[in-house]
């Protein structure tokens, strides 16, 4: 079910006349999802119920908004109920304003291959994914383990509590001698979530890595990451949780905070939800930062932003893709990741920056029609690459 507070919201903004480009861009979306209708109904009904009718459009009228939207944001034209809708036409005038954004866009005068042609190699999103390297070297691959038990470290249990969790449970009192070191790594097209000895809980994205111990003694709890993850770290003021990433390091007590470390991105960014961090780089003083602020590292040196889009940031653990003005290489290195395909350029690449918002269980079809639709490019699927013509 949609979240009732988001449609509120949205539908607020855009009645208000104050709702920017991205929320019109989830709104048009919503609007298409017949999984979100019944909420989208309730918000729009309460709205209608204090004020005079509203404008009354024509069935034909609404269904060629429909039809184009539909065919711009990649979706299955499904039946409408008109009755429920026609009552909603003052926000529905929303589609022809994403229209106008989207025509003006694709149909520029060019001939195009059909997209049916294009993409008739489409790419599943990816799924709940990982592979586990224990202590002795042993590796698991857990979105093929049966739930359960999956191994004993000493006196830690390692269970596999469904199709995209692992938990750790160990005794209060751990003995250092039965200590060892595990690796989780989503691959590329996989993503995952752990739960660490101390309860911390953890969340992978695509091709991303955690290195930890199998109980954290001593007087701090230490952990190594590639690519992102975001943290929720259970409280132990006593005990220090560190997180380790290319080039600097993370310093908490209890909090809420996501890092994206990847080795192909020029900038690592460390963004705080909750509680306080500080970020290190090495030979370089450290940075501390508050809830809604970004650390950015980049070059050996330290910045901070303050103006944060977290729904941006945590879009990828709420599973969807949000771009606000990225460039096209930051966008299609997300996409590789995700779908995990190659990407290639025929040409020069151009200096193309998109904005839109989709989510990342739809096919990768349904994310570059969105991109050819926002800007004077297109794409080809062949095999496990995607070309990107300019």
């Amino acid at each position: 079910m949609a979240n009732e507070a988001n449609i509120s919201f949205l539908i607020r903004q855009y009645l208000d006349k104050k709702a920017t480009e991205r929320e019109l861009l989830e709104l048009a979306e919503l609007l298409l999802d017949e999984h979100a209708e019944d909420d989208i109904q309730a918000e729009l009904d309460g709205i209608i119920s204090g004020t005079a009718p509203l404008p009354d459009y024509s069935r034909e009228r609404w269904e060629g908004l429909y039809q184009k939207i539909a065919a711009q944001r990649a979706v299955p034209v499904r039946k409408i109920n008109w009755r429920r809708w026609s009552a909603a036409a003052a926000v529905v005038i929303l589609l022809a304003t994403a229209i106008t954004f989207f025509v003006n866009r694709f149909y520029n005068g060019h001939e195009h291959t059909l997209a049916a042609d294009r993409f008739k190699n489409d790419v599943a999103p990816g799924t709940n994914k990982a592979i586990l390297t224990l202590g002795n070297g042993q590796k698991i691959v857990l979105d093929s383990a049966a739930t359960g038990e999956l191994a004993r470290q000493g006196q830690v249990k390692i269970i596999k509590v469904d199709s995209g969790a692992l938990r750790y449970l160990s005794p209060a009192a751990s003995n250092a001698e039965t200590i060892s070191y595990n690796t989780l790594s989503a691959p590329r097209g996989g993503q995952y979530q752990l739960t660490l000895p101390d309860g911390s809980r953890v969340w992978l994205n695509a091709a991303s890595s955690i290195h930890y111990p199998t109980a954290f003694t001593g007087d701090e709890r230490r952990v190594e990451i590639t690519g992102e993850v975001y943290f929720e770290v259970a409280k132990n003021p006593s005990k220090p949780f560190r997180v380790a990433f290319r080039g600097g390091e993370t310093e908490v007590l209890g909090t809420h905070f996501n890092i994206n470390a990847y080795d192909d991105e020029p900038e690592i960014k460390t963004t705080l939800l909750e509680g306080s961090i500080r970020v290190d780089s090495k030979g370089k003083e450290g940075l501390v930062i508050k809830p809604g602020e970004q650390a950015i590292l980049a070059d050996n040196k330290i910045k901070l932003l303050t103006d944060v889009d977290m729904d941006k940031v945590m879009a990828w653990k709420q599973g969807r893709f949000v771009f606000s003005g990225d460039d096209l290489r930051y966008i299609m290195r997300q996409i590789g990741r995700w779908y995990n395909v190659e990407v290639s350029y025929e040409g020069i690449v151009p200096d193309m920056h998109f904005s839109g918002i989709v989510n990342r269980s739809n096919k990768v079809s349904a994310v570059l029609t969105m991109l050819e639709s926002t800007g004077n490019i297109r794409f080809r699927i062949e095999g496990n690459k995607i070309i990107v013509m300019t």
